[in-house]
This record gives structure tokens, sequence and C-alpha cells, in this order.
């Protein structure tokens, strides 16, 4: 039997891993035989118009606009799930587009608040639940935020014919959160983005600034769950024993950068500290060939895609040892405890100094990105797709 699957491509590249993962689907939906699966690709910004472009399949400009933002945000907050999934198609015409493909599933890839928004068969998604995990973040828990997030889950738990989480321990935080069927939860663990290749160049050199010749590289937003501040007072400890210890960060200005900016000036290191803003994906992979190595001290999980893009590169890797980090990356990557100091700049040390070290993690990155890449992926999201739309499956 053939199904007709529809994709709604939603996010924009400055959202980040959303974007990445988004594009991951879209090249496995991509992917799926064409005598089992008829695809319809839905998208709302330019922003995936060349990707688009790469391929065959049907595809769908859906303009939200002003609806995406009022009812979906606000309204719905208002009315009881049943009541407004059984009426928004009479007055939202982005329900009646999607509705009108009559489709026998569809993708949304991004969290979106659309798989439980709109009455459709849905396959959603949940990266991770750090608002209950790591409330102590502003980023998850003010200003309403821990509430809103909180209704968000748990209609997409309610609503969502299935769902795929990062890793087993992902999978584990949303039964341990939500009234979910286990059944329904299915594990597909991130993979390095196609553009991030051990064999692309970037395209756009000459608009990357100058980089130190030997540098540490952290790739994230500045939000304080991030912790760059931890690499900061890493290296304070340990400018004195190797002077030319030097970070690089690329990234969009959150709520942690003025107050990382101050502790660097109060510690006297900002020339021995990069900033080097926002970067495109397709110029990612000369900051993480040029690294000395990739250090993410960040705490939130389960797992995270930047630890993998490194590895795809062959740049050695250090991660915080949370959540899911081992799961994903296993033998391939150094681990520290995120909130010691200390404990970072014995990693950080290692990894500027022992070149063995550097030489066999490099070595265990590559083969850990051959193991699980673009295409096991693919026939990943297949089998489930092909669980979610059996006849048993309820």
């Amino acid at each position: 039997m053939k199904h007709k699957i529809g994709i709604f491509l939603d996010t924009q590249p400055f959202e980040g891993g959303a974007f990445q993962y988004s594009q991951t689907i879209l090249e496995a939906v991509s992917a799926l035989p064409r005598e089992q699966f008829d695809v319809v690709m839905t998208f709302t910004n330019d922003s995936w118009n060349d990707l688009l472009k790469k391929n065959d399949l049907k595809t769908l400009h859906v303009p939200f606009g002003f609806w995406k933002h009022f009812p979906g945000k606000r309204l719905s907050g208002y009315l009881p799930m049943t009541l407004w999934r059984s009426t928004c198609r009479r007055f939202i015409s982005p329900a009646r587009i999607l509705l009108a493909q009559q489709c026998d599933l569809w993708i949304f890839p991004a969290q979106d608040i659309f798989t439980y928004l709109l009455p459709l068969p849905a396959l959603g998604a949940i990266h991770d639940l750090m608002h209950r995990y790591e409330p102590q973040f502003p980023e998850v828990s003010a200003k309403g935020e821990y509430g809103k997030r909180e209704r968000h889950y748990r209609n997409l738990c309610q609503w969502a014919k299935g769902i795929v989480v990062d890793s087993e321990v992902g999978r584990k935080q949303v039964l341990e959160s939500y009234t979910v069927s286990p059944p329904h939860l299915h594990v597909l663990p991130f993979v390095a983005p196609r553009n991030i290749s051990k064999d692309k160049e970037s395209s756009l050199l000459d608009n990357i600034p100058t980089l130190p010749e030997k540098f540490i590289f952290y790739p994230a937003q500045f939000w304080q769950h991030k912790n760059h501040k931890v690499l900061i007072l890493a290296l304070a400890l340990l400018r004195e024993r190797i002077p030319d210890l030097h970070l690089v960060f690329t990234g969009a200005k959150k709520n942690g950068y003025n107050e990382l900016q101050n502790r660097i000036r109060d510690l006297k290191i900002g020339r021995q500290v990069t900033f080097s803003g926002y970067v495109s994906d397709r110029d990612m992979t000369y900051f993480y060939r040029r690294a000395r190595a990739m250090m993410m001290p960040t705490f939130f999980g389960p797992t995270n895609i930047p630890p993998l893009e490194a590895m795809a590169q062959g740049c050695p890797t250090a991660v915080s040892d949370i959540y899911g980090m081992r799961e994903q990356l296993g033998s391939a990557a150094l681990y520290f405890n995120p909130s010691s100091a200390e404990g970072v700049a014995q990693v950080m040390e290692q990894l500027w100094c022992d070149d063995k070290l550097c030489g066999e993690l490099s070595r265990q990155g590559l083969l850990h990105s051959s193991q699980w890449n673009q295409e096991h992926f693919n026939q990943k999201l297949l089998s489930i797709l092909n669980k979610v739309l059996s006849p048993g499956y309820q």
C-alpha cells in the first residue's frame, strides 16, 4: 500500500539546531522509496527554497503569517484543545491547505505547535525537556516560559500519533514527565548535517575573520545554559602554564553574553578570546578543520549536534558528562563535569598539549561518524514510518 507523507518546514537558519535537524529530516524524507511513498513538502519561509530545489518532490508554500502568531500562541491557549482542533479549519486558511493534501501522516521535525494545533495525523519531535531537568536557567523557566513549555509538550504527547526523541535517555525523560504510550516514542538519534562534510571546503572564506593559529572552539549561541563562562574560568587557571592558549566562540548574542564579556574583562584575558559572531552552517566546516579541539560545556541535553559535526571533521571533541552524551558519543570523546572549572581546565590542557591524544580522538570521531551517518538515519526514519503507518499501530 502506498502512503502519502507530508513534511512541515517552519524553521530558519538562526534557530540553530532545530533548523539543522529539520534539514536532516528533509533529506531522509527525500530518500524515501518512491514506490512506497508520495511526499509533499510544505514550507513557510524562503530559507528552504534552495534546499527544496535539490529534489523533484512536490513542494507547497504555506503562508502562515498572522495566523501563526495570534491564534496558535494565544487563542489556542484559552480554548480546550478538542474544540480548537475541531474548529480551526473554519477560520485558518493554512489549516485548510494542509488538510486538503489528505496525507496519511505529517512530519513536524522542529517541536512545532502545529503538531497538535491542526487535526492531522502527526509524527512530532521532542528534542529536550530541560525546562524540567534544568529549570534554574531563565531561558526555559522565567516569565511564563516554564508553563508555556509544559502546555506545549503535554499537548504534543496527547495528540501526536508518534514522537521521535534523540536518545534512550530522552525517551525515559518523556515517559517520566508526561502521559504517553511507550510504543508511541521512537528513538531517532541526531546525525551530523550533510553540509558538515569532511570533503567540503567553505565557499565564503573571505568573510571569515582571521583565526589564531591554534585554538579551542565552541560553537553555541550565548545562552546561560551553554556555559561559556566555565571555559573562560578554565582559561584563566591555565594562562600562566599555557600563555598561548586561545578560545574561539561563534554564535548569536543571548542572555549570557554580557556577563561573559564582564568576566573576560575582570580576568584580563580578552586577548586570548575571539568572538566570531554568527557563522553559517556551510562555513562552520572551516572552524572545525582549523580548531585544535571542540569543547562543549553545556548543561543541556540529552544529546547535542555540535559534537557530531566536530567528529565528522576529525576535530577532537570533549563534552559535558551529562544525560545522554555518553550514549551518543561513546569512547569517541572526552568527558568533564561542566560545573568544575578545575576539571574543565584539566581536559583543556590535555587537548592543548597532547598530540597523541588528539590524533586518537580524531580517529575515533571519524570512525564514530561512519557508524552513524545520514544513510543510517534515513533507514531508521523509514523503519519508524513503517511502524507508525502499520494497520495495528494505535
